[in-house]
């Protein structure tokens, strides 16, 4: 049976996951994995949501973003959305045609003929819907293949909108590249929220700023926090063939020895495992946070449950909650999620 996707009618943040069916590896080529995020840009700007973190691997994806509430949308508004996913040409005759209407006094009309493009604004389904036919499109056209490219169902996990669960999810997100041994320094992967910011791209130093606190524009001070967290003490260290120093991270051993002697890692070093909570624990952030969320959707549990938040175990996560109790597998040591 399906889980219900839980949705909040207000602004909110959401860690999306979403995979490439039979998880095959069809965005390994850096070039696909160029076009995803370009094609994940103009849908931010045409839907008024916010990208603050992403990554993209070689068979799926992650992104944090912020879902502001619904906005009336202006016929100008509409017209700059409009120009990031479609031809200028198309633009310009639904402008024309809207244009016209209003002269005439005809303005429920015109309000009608904008309602599907406004209605897929600030709206995390339509958002989610939006890249990945575009993805699809374009991938299918590119290699002459048929069928669909997606698992049928994204997850997607409610945030608190708190800076401690925010910057846990962002961090767990940059640091997949790492997990799956792509680099051994998040700045170096470029299709990534961190590796896109340290290359200079205002949106994602935007995203990250707000990911920091507050939407911090000083990015020598975002940036430092931000890499403080993704640094990982304590990292087993070695030499190359070369002589130069590396960092290779935990090995599956040695994260096991931890969980066996029940032992607790701190945050930034348990983010450089798979951490199921991120992407299964349906709702994430304080007890407060969580408890007020499982109020007010009382009727999708079980009548004899009591209570909404579960602590994340297996680590000091600074207090952080989820709705779902995982009792099995909580952490993986294969491919990233």
């Amino acid at each position: 049976m399906r889980k219900a996707r839980i949705v909040e009618e207000m602004a909110a943040y959401y860690h999306v996951v979403s995979r490439v069916v039979g998880r095959e590896r069809l965005f390994d080529a850096a070039e696909e994995r160029e076009r995803f995020t370009k094609t994940m840009r103009q849908v931010e700007g045409f839907s008024g949501v916010q990208v603050l973190a992403f990554a993209v691997l070689g068979n799926h994806f992650h992104i944090l973003l912020y879902v502001p509430e619904w906005q009336e949308v202006d016929d100008r508004q509409l017209e700059r959305r409009m120009r990031f996913l479609y031809p200028d040409g198309r633009v310009h005759e639904f402008m024309a045609g809207l244009a016209a209407l209003r002269e005439a006094g005809q303005n429920d009309t015109a309000e009608r003929l904008k309602r599907p493009y406004v209605q897929r604004m600030y709206n995390l389904a339509e958002f989610v819907k939006t890249l990945k036919q575009r993805v699809s499109i374009g991938y299918n056209r590119r290699h002459n293949r048929v069928g669909t490219l997606w698992e049928e169902r994204y997850k997607s996990v409610l945030l608190d909108g708190e800076v401690g669960a925010l910057k846990a999810v962002a961090a767990y997100i940059d640091l997949n590249p790492v997990r799956a041994g792509l680099v051994s320094d998040p700045k170096d992967y470029r299709f990534s929220s961190y590796g896109e910011a340290m290359g200079g791209s205002k949106l994602a130093r935007e995203g990250l700023g707000q990911v920091v606190g507050g939407g911090e524009s000083d990015w020598t001070a975002v940036s430092g926090e931000y890499r403080q967290l993704l640094y990982i003490k304590g990292e087993s260290r070695g030499i190359t063939e070369s002589g130069s120093p590396v960092r290779a991270g935990y090995s599956e051993e040695q994260v096991k020895g931890v969980m066996a002697a029940r032992g607790k890692l701190p945050l930034n070093e348990i983010l450089r495992c798979r951490v199921r909570y991120f992407t299964d624990g349906v709702i994430l952030g304080s007890r407060v946070f969580v408890e007020d969320q499982y109020r007010k959707r009382r009727g999708l549990f079980s009548e004899k449950r009591e209570t909404g938040a579960r602590p994340m175990k297996g680590a000091e996560y600074g207090g952080l909650c989820t709705v779902r109790q995982l009792r099995v597998d909580v952490y993986g040591y294969g491919a990233p999620a």
